[in-house]
């Protein structure tokens, strides 16, 4: 008898359970509610978002619905981990890329947050004017330091 080896996920199977989470993730859905909402337990969300079970075509459809997104949203050609090009947002793949992103999610909730659209409108043109400028220095020089996250004038 053959030593059983454990299945390895399959490229695809890994895709699509990163394009469930990033877009689980993006709309703020706990694996629970995701489950609940697909009548399955949190633990096979994990395992669909690991890659470690594939996801049915009436399941995927399930998901999408859930998810609001089209089916073909899954199988949507990603970006090797890591490779993210800041100066290269040209299109609404590099948006949605740059969201999946913890620094994107994060900032984005952030944003969320703010009520007063003046002040939105002002740090929009205050990253605009950085980016433009193409290095984050210009913000330090600006006698600016991050401290525990936050953005605080020095002295």
């Amino acid at each position: 008898m053959r030593p059983s080896k454990a299945r390895q996920p399959s490229n695809i199977d890994v895709q699509v359970g990163s394009r469930i989470k990033m877009r689980r993730a993006m709309l703020g859905i706990s694996q629970t509610r995701l489950a609940e909402s697909l009548g399955i337990t949190f633990q096979q969300v994990q395992k669909y978002e690991k890659g470690l079970n594939r996801v049915s075509a009436s399941r995927l459809s399930q998901m999408a619905e859930v998810l609001g997104v089209s089916i073909s949203y899954f199988f949507e050609a990603e970006r090797p981990s890591g490779v993210f090009n800041a100066g290269a947002l040209a299109t609404d793949d590099d948006l949605m890329f740059f969201l999946s992103t913890p620094e994107g999610l994060a900032l984005n909730r952030a944003f969320g947050r703010i009520e007063d659209a003046k002040l939105r409108r002002q740090l929009s043109s205050l990253v605009n004017a950085i980016a433009e400028a193409g290095v984050f220095e210009h913000v330090a020089e600006a006698s600016y330091r991050f401290a525990d996250g936050d953005l605080a004038e020095v002295g």
